[in-house]
């Protein structure tokens, strides 16, 4: 049931309406006008410099009173990169440059029969050629080989190199939003070569991507380099997408060369568990997959815990940010479910999907092959396909990481136990094996727990976001000389935090602002709810512009996408952690009533579009000149 929210101007008194009630009897005291402020408008209104130099039309005037803080986030450029850059940095915050190198980096290494595995110079060679080194856990030199066609971990991504090497990731944390920058290694053959480009010190790579996500709100945003360029080097700066601001020109022009502007890559297909933090498919077994688990002497070798590992619960919020992804991925994004199968053994710690967590990342990790009975034929051909994907990674995993090796850690996920490889007592039988691939497939019914992956933008004061609009008011200032039979003028306050996930610089959050003007009635009682602008009114549904963010709206005037005071057009506001001052000024004139609907939004900048508050928040103003 929508939220309506009155406001009484002089003390900014507010209450709750559900729909069909009527407002009780508010005190006379409460509705009497405010007092007139004389003298000039303040300076830090927007057009109060030129207030003076005569305007042609209501809405010229409405632009030049406010029109600096009317629009909307997120619009200063059609390229998709730029506005990609422009939209995360609404949600997550300034980005980061991209950096695979530093302090808050680390190598991912390669694993062979238990060993690492390096490529560097045979110095008891003549020449010193490069060949790969293989050294145990304490660093002694086992062997020297001149070909890797399998390792412990291939990788699940696919399109990449089964055992590549010396790829880099980096990280940096801000509150709750970490982004993770990816500098992979491949080779167009997908085979490891003795060449120098695969050698540490080599800053050539193949593919670069990053991820941001908020670990409160469940947003994630997806990056990737151009697909048409198959060189970068880690040494070289990587600008963030849009620049590191809506002014930063330079930033925003290599970004655009930089960057993937088609979402080419539909990325949630791997990175699907609500949990991207731990990158799946491939930098999970970067971290598990040792027999003892963290005791395991091995997992030195690993990535440790330099990506924190969280569980992902199945209520948890996940939703995608980025509007040209979201057009792209669609039916993806719409379609996705996650799978949370009761009793079953995988599901106290995984919330898997329909997405490859459900199919390839769990036929992986329990060593099962999928399968459908009875399926269709196009059902037929995406199993063949995904069968084949499973079988190349099987073929350059090495005999010592198989369940009859020495290493035993494949499958490297058990029932009951997860990683821990040695609490292991059986593997998953084929029953339980059966009704995890045909929820994971979409085939289940009600057992597999199917819930929509991804969640729905949450309008501003709901759905996990706590903060609203407070301290609303209204008073008039006098100022005679603003323009031809204009005197007065009406400014409406009221203030606000957007603070949905801990993001001191987020601005994905206006306010439309609805008004009608009548004449102040005789008994100066309080407005009844018919009165004021109506709700589709104020979200501009049959809006007609009639200059930048202001114009007709049915039988109101609407003042679209109003941002904070001083928040000029196209500018990155300063972080802040208390609320803001919002304000719009209106012309007044006497014996008048200004009746405003106030309605906040949230630019989802995905499928949703627009998500509008379920509250209302009415409030009126008598100008009554003779008091």
């Amino acid at each position: 049931m929508r939220r309506l929210v009155n406001l009484a101007a002089a003390t900014a008194a507010a209450f709750c309406l559900s729909d069909g009630l009527e407002a009780p009897p508010i005190p006379r005291e409460l509705l009497a006008g405010p007092r007139e402020v004389a003298g000039p408008i303040p300076v830090s209104l927007p057009g109060a410099a030129t207030a003076g130099t005569g305007i042609g039309s209501p809405y010229d005037l409405l632009i030049e009173l406010n029109g600096g803080v009317l629009w909307a986030p997120a619009t200063a450029s059609a390229d998709p990169v730029t506005k990609f850059g422009d939209e995360a940095r609404s949600v997550f915050g300034p980005m980061p440059d991209g950096a695979c190198t530093g302090a808050n980096s680390q190598q991912v290494g390669l694993e062979v029969d238990g060993n690492v595995v390096t490529l560097e110079p045979n110095r008891s060679k003549t020449g010193a050629p490069l060949e790969f080194a293989h050294r145990d856990i304490a660093g002694r030199l086992v062997k020297w080989t001149n070909a890797v066609d399998r390792c412990d971990k291939p990788s699940l991504a696919g399109g990449v190199t089964f055992c590549g090497m010396n790829s880099r990731i980096g990280r940096v944390t801000r509150n709750h939003v970490q982004w993770l920058f990816l500098c992979r290694k491949s080779s167009e053959s997908l085979e490891l070569e003795m060449e120098p480009y695969w050698t540490a010190t080599d800053p050539r790579f193949s593919r670069y991507s990053a991820i941001g996500f908020n670990d409160v709100t469940g947003e994630i945003a997806f990056l990737d380099g151009r697909k048409d360029r198959f060189v970068f080097d880690w040494t070289e700066p990587f600008p963030p997408p849009g620049g590191a601001s809506y002014d930063d020109a330079a930033g925003r022009r290599a970004a655009a060369e930089l960057y993937d502007g088609g979402s080419k890559v539909d990325c949630v297909l791997c990175h699907d568990n609500k949990k991207p933090t731990v990158i799946d498919p491939h930098m999970q077994q970067a971290r598990v997959g040792y027999f003892a688990g963290r005791h395991d002497r091995r997992a030195a070798l690993g990535m440790g815990n330099f990506l924190p590992g969280r569980i992902a619960r199945p209520d948890a919020p996940f939703r995608v940010i980025g509007s040209g992804y979201a057009a792209a991925h669609a039916s993806t994004l719409l379609e996705a479910r996650s799978i949370l199968i009761e009793g079953h053994p995988c599901s106290g710690c995984h919330s898997l999907t329909t997405l490859e967590s459900g199919r390839r990342f769990s036929a992986d990790a329990t060593g099962k092959t999928p399968i459908l009975p009875n399926a269709t034929v196009m059902q037929n051909a995406a199993l063949f396909a995904q069968k084949g994907a499973l079988a190349l990674v099987q073929n350059h995993r090495t005999e010592w990481a198989s369940a009859s090796g020495a290493g035993r850690i494949s499958p490297w996920m058990t029932p009951e136990h997860g990683g821990s490889l040695w609490k292991g007592v059986r593997d998953l039988n084929n029953d339980e094996w059966l009704r995890l691939s045909r929820c994971a497939w979409g085939l289940g019914a009600s057992e597999c727990g199917y819930r929509p992956l991804f969640t729905q933008c949450p309008p501003p004061g709901s759905g996990g976001d706590t903060f609203i609009p407070t301290d609303f008011s209204a008073e008039v200032h006098f100022y005679p000389g603003i323009s031809a039979g204009v005197q007065r003028i009406l400014r409406l306050s009221w203030k606000y935090l957007n603070g949905y996930g801990d993001v001191p610089a987020r601005d994905d959050v206006r306010f439309n602002v609805a008004f009608k003007t009548v004449d102040v009635p005789l008994a100066k009682g309080a407005p009844t709810r018919p009165e004021y602008p109506t709700a589709d009114e104020a979200k501009g549904i049959s809006f007609v512009a009639a200059a930048d963010g202001v114009g007709r709206s049915g039988s109101a005037t609407l003042l679209k996408d109003v941002s904070f005071a001083g928040h000029e057009k196209w500018t990155d506001p300063a972080p802040s952690d208390t609320p803001r001052l919002y304000h719009v000024d209106v012309p007044a004139a006497c014996g008048k009533r200004y009746l405003f609907r106030i309605v906040p939004a949230r630019f989802c900048f995905d499928n949703t579009g627009i998500r509008f508050s379920e509250a209302d928040y009415l409030l009126y103003r008598d100008v009554d000149c003779g008091r």
